[in-house]
């Protein structure tokens, strides 16, 4: 491999020394204003505890506790601006060094394709809050020589996605969220027929790991005319598609809750407290993790479809890959700390039907739930233009050896 340049090497020095200068002042503040640390400590503590039962009180009580967050927090403010500048800007050095001194990504983006002999695009006009519409995306699609299928009131969305193969896709998109992606995508990997994902949905998960810009719907259209090809896995949950993330217990609950789409953040305040207030029912969720058999006190289990990276500085929740043949999953336990890990297949147990929240929408499904990863089941088109993406940087004893090895001249990986 060939080795890194001068200034690849200067900005892996210069990541690492960030750290150990943050380090350096937090320790020089210690030591300098000893009193004042045992105030900022107590606030953060305040902070916390305030925090936590604004989120699962009501009434009175959830405004004291608002009154005493905001005091705590501007005591922090006060007690720790200076050190909190020093490690922000010492957090954004070591991002951006990093970021530099790693270099690009090597996650294959597939191989050369020909323009598609008969696109077809499905588009949910409701996704995003109109977000389609928004772009001009029939009307670039159009231009394109694609066909496109705008989603109706009462129409099916697999059904259409069928009905488009019947007719002779070879290369079948959509436009729209998460869970509108699975469904397409579930009938594209039962044909064998390529896949196109359009980002038009809120947060577009799918779309941000496959390297989609978010922001250009549009562009995300040059996949059925100047493409390559990607093979990367879907995820299954008693037999039902996604290409996210499955989740259970309070975000599940919350996602079900009636009004939760025309006003989310007023539904998380009214639901927190059932949920996770003195009076809430502990989930009846049970499972086998790394550590032996899990049963009471859960309150989120979380898998995806291949593991996130929590740990990545200005990337937390991403996913590095989309082919590693594995199901992340990433666990609360109440009061202690949970776990995060990857697997193959995992199973869940329950003595009812089970919330879920499946690529963001409401289901519920029948115990047991068994969760599998489906190696290599999706080919997925995305523009010839997408360029190799560069690693983020995280505070991990793998990207630090990987920075040391960089500013001694050695490739990274």
């Amino acid at each position: 491999m060939t080795p890194p340049s001068g200034g690849r090497r200067a900005a892996a020095v210069i990541a690492l020394g960030a750290p150990l200068l943050a380090i350096a002042a937090a320790l020089e503040t210690t030591v300098q204003h000893f009193g004042n640390f045992l105030l900022f400590a107590a606030s953060v503590a305040v902070v916390t505890v305030g925090a936590w039962y604004a989120l699962t009180r009501r009434g009175l009580l959830r405004w004291l506790a608002v009154l005493v967050v905001a005091l705590g927090v501007l005591l922090v403010v006060l007690l720790g601006l200076s050190l909190f500048l020093t490690q922000a800007v010492m957090l954004i050095v070591f991002a951006v060094a990093g970021r530099y001194a790693l270099g690009p990504s090597h996650v294959s983006h597939g191989s050369s394709v020909g323009a598609a002999r008969n696109p077809v695009l499905l588009i949910n006009p409701r996704s995003g809050d109109g977000a389609a519409e928004r772009a001009g995306l029939a009307a670039a699609a159009s231009s394109r020589g694609i066909k496109t299928v705008t989603l109706m009131p009462g129409d099916d969305l697999a059904e259409l996605a069928e009905r488009a193969i019947c007719e002779g896709a070879d290369v079948l998109g959509m436009a729209g969220g998460d869970g509108s992606q699975a469904l397409v995508a579930a009938t594209a990997r039962r044909h064998g027929v390529a896949y196109v994902c359009v980002p038009a949905g809120t947060r577009n998960h799918f779309a941000l790991d496959l390297g989609l810009d978010r922001s250009d719907v549009a562009a995300a259209l040059d996949a059925f005319t100047d493409g390559v090809e990607r093979v990367v896995d879907l995820g299954s949950v008693n037999g039902q598609i996604f290409v996210n993330n499955v989740s259970l217990g309070v975000y599940a609950e919350v996602v079900r809750s009636k009004g939760y789409r025309r006003a989310k953040i007023r539904t998380w305040g009214r639901r927190l407290p059932d949920l996770l207030g003195p009076a809430a029912a502990p989930l009846d969720l049970s499972f086998d993790g790394p550590g032996g058999r899990v049963s009471g006190g859960v309150s989120l289990v979380l898998v995806s479809n291949n593991p996130y990276d929590l740990t990545r500085v200005g990337r937390a929740g991403g996913r590095p890959r989309l082919d590693t043949g594995t199901l992340g999953v990433v666990t609360a336990l109440g009061a202690r700390r949970g776990g995060e890990w990857a697997a193959p297949s995992f199973e869940v147990h329950s003595a009812a039907d089970v919330p879920a929240g499946v690529d963001g929408e409401a289901m519920l499904l029948t115990p047991p739930l068994r969760f599998t990863s489906l190696p290599g089941a999706l080919r997925v088109r995305v523009p010839r233009h997408l360029t190799p993406g560069r690693r983020a940087a995280a505070l991990t004893r793998r990207d630090l050896n990987a920075l040391v090895r960089v500013a001694s001249g050695q490739p990274a990986f």
